[in-house]
């Protein structure tokens, strides 16, 4: 593949500078006390400092999330006074696609000429997400209804239907066996515990104190609080929610940050502790599936962006995908006649947690890293947004 055939042909990402907080379980951990943008600001700060970058090298901030937090209305210009780099960005928001986006977007502007270095800090608290009240002013009377939130999760304006019923329309469309989506989740929570014992983790992941408003500490942040050990024999009980949906076998609501830079060629070579290892976009795709069909919508992204680019699924070296329900793998599996125990190798979203809008962004950074470790090689990363979007992105680590 020549630099003609890239998405960003000037854009690289730069080997090692990245990192990600753990992701604590909704309302396990001091994050659910503290303003999440300027914690995402700060740990940021931390993790370039840890990483050897200066922060006077960003140039540009896209930042991206969703569940709203107080100064949303100030977005990157604000997060990056809390990094203690007072430089412009703006904001990305596309449900649980919104991590990946956010790099994309970002090699955009590289790839523009319009900077060098642009920093990407995605992050989320689904703890105490705030309660919206709107007046109706098409009713008789100016009614107050009131909107949390988690009713997104609930009810899809479109369909009337919750992301846990997609799981299930999706399982039954696909005529999926709950004994083999019993046993993926199992298989996922292993590989999970595998990367966590062999020290990978540490690689990607970073501990983070968390501070109050006068700088005192009030925690830190330095595991996946949330996750737990379990048998095949303990989901295999569980009570079926709908069509092979447990709470065993979809992902739990968490909080956290991660970042990562996104630069021009010379840049990443002097910024990266590796100078010799080079991280290129290759291609990225979305589409849109049947409403209530979101599982089935990244197989679709993932067939739609190989087709673009001639690769195939042996082409690749590392496959990594944000999975809200074991539903999405076995449908992937099942359709791209691909084994599921070589997806996802380091965890996933269905385990260590899902707190939105740095989803994608941990997953992105692990699967990088994993490529790494095994010496190069295509790099294939997809994932659903709401009900029935999904995105893929292939990067090519020399």
């Amino acid at each position: 593949m020549t630099t003609d055939d890239l998405m960003l042909p000037k854009a690289r990402i730069p080997y090692g500078t990245w990192g990600s907080s753990y992701f604590p379980a909704w309302q396990t951990s001091a994050l659910a006390e503290v303003n999440i943008g300027q914690f995402a600001g700060e740990s940021m700060n931390r993790i370039l400092g840890l990483r050897g970058v200066p922060k006077s090298q960003l140039e540009y901030l896209v930042i991206g999330s969703t569940v709203p937090w107080h100064w949303k209305f100030w977005n990157a210009p604000l997060v990056a006074s809390c990094l203690g780099q007072r430089i412009p960005g703006y904001h990305v928001e596309q449900a649980c696609a919104t991590g990946l986006q956010a790099v994309l977007l970002a090699g955009a502007e590289v790839q523009a000429g319009t900077y060098d270095v642009v920093g990407v800090l995605t992050f989320d608290r689904t703890s105490d997400s705030p309660v919206g009240v709107f007046p109706e002013r098409r009713a008789h009377e100016r009614t107050l209804p009131i909107s949390d939130v988690w009713d997104n999760f609930g009810f899809d304006p479109a369909t009337g239907n919750a992301m846990i019923t997609c799981a299930g329309k999706a399982a039954r469309k696909y005529r999926t066996d709950r004994r083999e989506v019993d046993e993926l989740a199992f298989h996922r929570h292993e590989q999970y515990f595998e990367a966590k014992n062999s020290g990978f983790l540490e690689r990607v992941l970073v501990p983070l104190d968390v501070l109050n408003v006068q700088g005192r500490p009030l925690g830190r942040i330095d595991d996946d609080l949330g996750v737990r050990r379990l048998t095949l024999g303990v989901v295999r009980a569980m009570r079926e929610l709908d069509t092979c949906v447990t709470s065993g076998t979809q992902t739990h609501a968490s909080d956290g940050m991660a970042t990562l830079l996104v630069t021009s060629k010379d840049k990443a070579r002097e910024l990266s502790p590796r100078s010799e290892i080079e991280i290129q976009f290759v291609a990225k795709t979305e589409v849109r599936t049947h409403p209530s069909l979101m599982p089935e919508a990244p197989l679709f992204a993932v067939q739609k962006l190989l087709g673009k680019t001639g690769l195939t699924m042996a082409d690749m070296a590392v496959v990594k995908n944000h999975n809200p329900f074991a539903v999405n793998d076995v449908i992937f599996s099942k359709v791209m006649e691909y084994d599921w125990t070589c997806m996802n190798k380091t965890g996933s979203p269905l385990v260590w947690g899902h707190p939105q809008g740095p989803t994608l962004t941990r997953v992105l950074i692990e699967a990088l890293e994993e490529a790494v470790s095994l010496g190069g090689g295509h790099v294939l990363v997809f994932g659903c947004a709401a009900g029935d979007v999904g995105i893929a992105a292939v990067l090519k680590v020399s």
